[in-house]
């Protein structure tokens, strides 16, 4: 019998976060953050980490679980999130799967295999060194003679991506697709276009005037590198290129904004690519309604 868990997907800044928690509440569940950013120890602001008091009391898993500056691959990922689904589907608990990092989501709906590809040190450092002399677009070009595929989705412009996606083309890891270990029901949050912009703007200002560039510094002080995957992620990339004088204050918000809504953009593409996906107007208190039905419709049945 497959384990049932419950997925809220959806961009940044829709709402996940307080929906997925008013749910687990309400069908006793446990959430599993799915977020790439969000798993680094001290990536607080920048991440929208959820706070103590905003938890309600409800258990949240696969947060500050990795040091800053180790890599975290998808196949690291995925296996962390299918053993905190076995851990609470055996506690009786129903486990709520939260996140918009859409090579997660669709590793665990499909049971992508990735067969654990390791790391070659001698061809990282080779690519590193590529990347110093000859810049991203020869990682781009590269990518595209020995992996098509991953070359037409990777965000061709993020080296540490493209050093990765070479390193598994290199290694020959593939994504073989298992049979399915788990029955999900999947719910995309959205809301107006326009305003969901709005609320991302608002976010960043906010998170600005919290304490974003002062969290930056501190994780730059102590130790982590800006080579690393952690400091690459929107919102601390802007702000390093701040801290090095390469931009200015008012461009550094503006590109923190521009990042953020087009990353929203892309997660609202991969939904609309996905099959089962019951989507939410969180703006609509009868979707909502809706949604609770269906979910305890399908816990019953």
């Amino acid at each position: 019998m497959m384990d049932k868990v419950l997925f809220i997907l959806g961009p940044t800044a829709v709402g996940k976060t307080d929906i997925s928690v008013k749910l687990a509440k309400e069908f006793n569940g446990e959430i599993i953050s799915c977020d790439s950013v969000q798993i680094f120890k001290g990536f607080d602001i920048g991440s929208a980490k959820i706070k103590k008091e905003e938890m309600k009391g409800i258990s949240h898993h696969l947060i500050d679980i990795v040091e800053p500056n180790e890599n975290f691959t998808a196949f690291d990922m995925t296996e962390a999130i299918k053993e905190k689904i076995k851990e609470i589907t055996n506690r009786h608990h129903l486990p709520i799967v939260v996140g918009g990092t859409s090579l997660y989501v669709k590793s665990l709906i499909l049971n992508y295999n990735y067969g654990g590809v390791g790391i070659d040190e001698a061809y990282r450092k080779m690519l590193q060194e590529i990347l110093e002399k000859e810049g991203v677009e020869k990682l781009s070009e590269m990518l595209e003679k020995e992996d098509k595929d991953a070359f037409l989705k990777i965000d061709r412009k993020n080296p540490l991506r493209l050093i990765r996606a070479l390193e598994i083309a290199h290694l020959k890891g593939e994504k073989k697709t298992a049979e399915k270990i788990i029955e999900p029901l999947v719910f995309a949050l959205v809301m107006d276009r326009q305003k969901l912009y709005e609320r991302i703007d608002r976010r960043v200002d906010i998170m600005l005037k919290d304490g974003l560039i002062e969290e930056v510094k501190v994780l730059l002080r102590n130790g982590v590198r800006k080579d690393s995957q952690s400091i690459h992620a929107i919102g601390y990339k802007e702000v390093v290129a701040y801290l090095d004088d390469e931009i200015s204050y008012d461009r550094m918000a503006e590109l923190i904004k521009q990042h953020s809504r087009n990353y929203a953009k892309r997660q609202l593409t991969f939904l609309r690519g996905m099959e089962d996906v019951n989507y939410v107007n969180v703006e609509n208190s009868d979707d909502l309604n809706l949604m609770k039905e269906k979910i305890k419709g399908w816990l019953n049945g």
